[in-house]
């Protein structure tokens, strides 16, 4: 008995100098904004009970062009969001804006049965997106955005096809290179092809 209580002292004691180095962390890296998506709680049922354990779905950025995501499992609660968080930051894609504040066109992302459509919006629309999708926009620093999810509401398969679709933004500076044409090219044909469809 004295030998199991002395090994569970010293299981706590690591958590805690774990949960520590998190927070550490967490202040040098304070300029990211981080939204906890979801966690899952499992039990694993052994010989005397069940024994829990979680998984934390978090989603990280910069409120400027930079997000991303990732999903950490602990015996607890706060070891599974800071393995989330360290997840995420190693995993930050950028995403070009119009503005600042919107995307530059219309995308669709899918992953799995998870299905998504992401559409720029006029200043003062506000964040048009359900709960997973929001948390995502909110890191990134979008201020308007028009979004629908499409066919599952489970919150990984959301968060990725969300993901699928902003790593397909282009801005029309990325279009001009590609295409070793100038921006105002590109920018001029985007404004004729409205005029010629409504003749």
């Amino acid at each position: 008995m004295a030998r199991e209580g002395q090994q569970r002292d010293s299981k706590e004691g690591g958590r805690e100098r774990g949960r520590g180095r998190g927070r550490d962390r967490e202040e040098q890296g304070s300029d990211l904004i981080d939204k906890l998506v979801h966690i899952n709680r499992v039990a694993k049922v052994v010989k005397g009970g069940r024994r829990f354990g979680f998984a934390a779905l978090v989603v990280v950025g910069d409120g400027n062009g930079r997000v991303g995501f990732g999903h950490g499992k602990a015996r607890e609660v706060p070891e599974a969001i800071r393995k989330a968080t360290d997840d995420a930051k190693k995993a930050m894609i950028r995403v070009p804006l119009k503005d600042g504040r919107t995307l530059h066109h219309e995308v669709r992302g899918h992953h799995g049965a998870g299905k998504v459509v992401v559409r720029p919006a006029p200043a003062g629309t506000g964040i048009i997106a359900g709960g997973p999708m929001r948390a995502v926009f909110e890191a990134l620093g979008v201020g308007d955005v028009v979004s629908k999810s499409l066919g599952t509401s489970n919150p990984y398969n959301m968060v990725r096809a969300t993901f699928d679709a902003l790593t397909n933004q282009q801005s029309p500076r990325m279009v001009a290179q590609r295409r070793g044409r100038s921006v105002s090219e590109i920018l001029a044909r985007r404004e004729d092809a409205p005029a010629e469809a409504s003749a």
